[in-house]
């Protein structure tokens, strides 16, 4: 449990109803961020922190040491709060998916020091703590056949202990992973990655990656928009289990 901003509300004579009602949230969402690793949004962690009289580092302390970079922290903090994450992705292994060497090998060739590539790595690995929650959330992800495919140079333990790592994840309860087979041909995901994000209030975000930093967007006409084109994209997919047999022969065709 998050101790101190506990014992910041009970010195302030708050609630989480209270705050919520303040700072203008569910209060199952104020009550949750009392839970270890849940932090609010950054506007919320501003109002809270201003009506608890505390500094935000006081109380989210992990705030001020986070690695990622500042414009995609929106976004770690939206993982930390889905009830299911549902991503496409057309080039990479999904991070919350990714081994440490894999997620190294997508940063090569960037312009980035060695002191960068570190702290982006491990700032990916570290979002994939969601995952190993008592109450994850459901991560469905769709790849496109061609992720299994390539590896970078001639690597290939990076790739094989990736593919491998992927199978095992894929198997869990709460993560599904489905291959688009290169026989679907073109197929509307050939238009760009993305993520949906469902929160517990029921609300939905997206996430578009692009070569700049992401589109993150709540609008109600973006995200019907790219929940149509994941319906599209999903159902050119094989089945799980057919998914879980392709990945495990691009796995063994690494080795």
């Amino acid at each position: 449990m998050n101790h101190v901003l506990i014992a910041a509300m009970a010195e302030a004579g708050e609630t989480a109803e209270s705050l919520a009602g303040q700072v203008g949230v569910d209060p199952k969402t104020a009550a949750r961020w009392a839970n270890p690793g849940r932090v609010p949004r950054a506007r919320h962690r501003t109002d809270v922190a201003r009506l608890l009289g505390r500094e935000i580092g006081e109380l989210w302390p992990d705030v001020l040491t986070r690695r990622e970079p500042a414009w995609f922290r929106p976004w770690a903090d939206i993982e930390r709060q889905a009830v299911s994450l549902r991503t496409f992705q057309l080039a990479w292994i999904p991070g919350l998916l990714q081994t440490e060497a894999y997620a190294r090998a997508t940063l090569a060739g960037e312009a980035m020091t060695p002191a960068e590539v570190d702290d982006l790595a491990v700032a990916r690995i570290n979002r994939q703590a969601v995952l190993r929650r008592e109450r994850p959330p459901l991560l469905t992800a769709v790849l496109d056949e061609m992720v299994l495919r390539r590896t970078l140079g001639d690597d290939r333990a990076m790739m094989a202990e990736q593919l491998a790592a992927l199978v095992e994840q894929a198997t869990k309860p709460a993560i599904r992973v489905y291959v688009v087979p290169v026989t679907a041909g073109m197929h509307p995901g050939l238009g760009g990655p993305f993520t949906l994000a469902e929160l517990p209030d029921g609300g939905r975000i997206a996430h578009v990656d692009s070569q700049a930093p992401a589109l993150i967007t709540d609008q109600t006409i973006d995200v019907a928009t790219l929940e149509r084109r994941w319906e599209c994209v999903r159902g050119e997919a094989l089945s799980r289990a057919q998914s879980l047999d392709l990945m495990r022969e691009a796995a063994q065709s690494w080795m």
